[in-house]
Formats: structure tokens, sequence, C-alpha cells
């Protein structure tokens, strides 16, 4: 199905979803340089964006967690009434809402404290930090890979290339740092930093092949 034949109402629908899932970005961007603000006691370098969640201030990780869901869930909609009909895309739609409820279960479930006991309420944040972050990285390759096939979104495949390869590179700097004394929180931040492009690129370019403007 090319633009030309998508009807104005999903069209316009599709538009509004893109829209919509920027705005969530854009949030979870503020959200996240609020925090660093309101928090200065808990050093970048050592601690993960989820200690946010503990504490004073909890509530702003909270909503972050759920303007992430929110953003894959309206990105998925959007694309699907783009015209992606491959397989490589619908499993990359259906992992977007296997990664929405995994953002649910990890504002749910807020991390343990640094040097705190383990709890069950942590392990669940950790298993679902680990879905997350594999779902991650699977779904940009996985469009990467259906764009192709698509009149509306073949000229930003390079860019989705790239970016997935960002995000990649990013993924194993994160595992690569998980050792005490070295900068997982730093690693953390550029993987989260590197995502908030991709879903703004990503949508931006949604906007426009769902409103005929690529």
């Amino acid at each position: 199905m090319t633009t030309q034949e998508l009807s104005q109402p999903t069209a316009t629908t599709g538009a509004l979803l893109a829209t919509v899932a920027i705005i969530c970005t854009v949030y979870q961007a503020f959200a996240l340089i609020l925090l660093h603000v309101l928090r200065a006691d808990l050093a970048p370098v050592s601690n993960f964006i989820s200690n946010y969640a503990v504490g004073p201030f909890g509530w702003i990780m909270t909503t972050w967690f759920i303007a992430g869901a929110c953003n894959v869930v309206l990105l998925s909609m959007g694309l699907a009434r783009s015209g992606l009909k491959s397989l490589t895309a619908r499993i990359a739609m259906f992992l977007m809402v296997v990664e929405a409820f995994g953002l649910l279960v990890s504002a749910a479930f807020p991390v343990d404290p640094p040097g705190a006991p383990s709890t069950r309420t942590g392990d669940i944040h950790d298993y679902s930090f680990l879905v997350n972050i594999i779902n991650f990285v699977l779904i940009p390759v996985l469009l990467a890979s259906s764009f192709g096939s698509h009149p509306g979104w073949r000229s930003f495949r390079p860019m989705a290339w790239v970016l997935a390869g960002l995000i990649a590179v990013a993924f194993v700097i994160q595992f690569a740092t998980l050792h005490k004394g070295m900068p997982y929180g730093i690693a953390n931040r550029f993987f989260v930093a590197v995502l908030f492009a991709w879903n703004l690129a990503t949508a931006t370019r949604l906007r426009a092949v769902l409103l005929g403007r690529r």
C-alpha cells in the first residue's frame, strides 16, 4: 500500500499518533534532564537512570517509563497505518507492544536502591530491563530491514540502519561497563540518548510518510 492509497482518515490518525509519540519522547528527555538537576546527589557515572525512581521525585521517573510505553505503542499503531506489511515489520510492531508492557512493569516495580538488599520488586524490575533492552536493539534492526519494501520509507532506510547500528554499539558498551569502577551510568545514558534519537527520527519520518511529505 502506497501513501497515496491510504485513506485520509487513516493518514490523519496515523500522523496524530506520530506527533503524540514525538511529544512523549520530548517529555522523556526533559524529565531525565530535570532529574539530573533535582537528584544531583546521584552521580551519573555510577547510577542507572532507573535509580531516579527511588526516593525524592521518584514519580517523575515513573512517568518517564509510562511515557516511553505510550511512545512505542503509538509508534507501532502509526507504523501499521503507514502500510508496512512485511513479516519483519509485523514482528517489530509486535515487539513494540511487548516493550511497552515491559516499560509499564519497570514503572510499577522500581529498582532496588544501590547497596540495598535484593527484593522481589527489584528483581522484577531487573527482569523487565533485560526484556526491554533486547527489544530496544531488535526493533530498529527489524524495521530498518523492512523499510526497503515501502516507497515512503525507502529513502529513510540508510538513516535507520545508522541509528540501529548506533543502538547496537551502545548496547555493547552498556554491557561491557557492567563492572564495579566502570562508568556504567554514563553508558546507560548514552544508550538512552541514542534511543531518543531513533524515536524522534522514526516518528518524524512516520508523520511525513502519512502526510505525503516524504
